[in-house]
């Protein structure tokens, strides 16, 4: 996971508010399934958009605050950010061109 950054109340505000690329949030936790499931889908984009995005985690149990922020009830939730605005939200295992697409969107 060496281009998957890790999110939480220390960096948020800088690296996904204030980013000045589109970002793809991951809000996972260890015990979730899906989540296992699509760790790989989000290491792979990590891989493919570079430097053009960026790509993160926020662990829900070790983050509950940011999880309530924004309004997380089911994981795994991909928020797409663009200008520290949510320009997507898709909640369950996502396909990697639903993913893509969206971030491509938000460019």
């Amino acid at each position: 996971m060496a281009n998957v950054m890790h999110f939480d109340n220390g960096n948020f505000d800088t690296e996904v508010m204030k980013s000045d690329v589109p970002v793809l949030v991951d809000f996972w936790a260890p015990w979730c399934g899906p989540c296992k499931a699509i760790g790989p889908i989000v290491e792979e984009l990590a891989g493919e958009f570079g430097a053009t995005a960026k790509i993160g985690k926020i662990n829900v149990d070790d983050n509950q605050d940011l999880a309530g922020k924004f309004g997380i009830r089911g994981i795994p939730t991909v928020m797409i950010f663009k200008g520290g605005q949510v320009a997507n939200t898709f909640v369950g295992l996502r396909s990697k061109e639903d993913l893509r697409e969206a971030l491509n969107d938000a460019m």
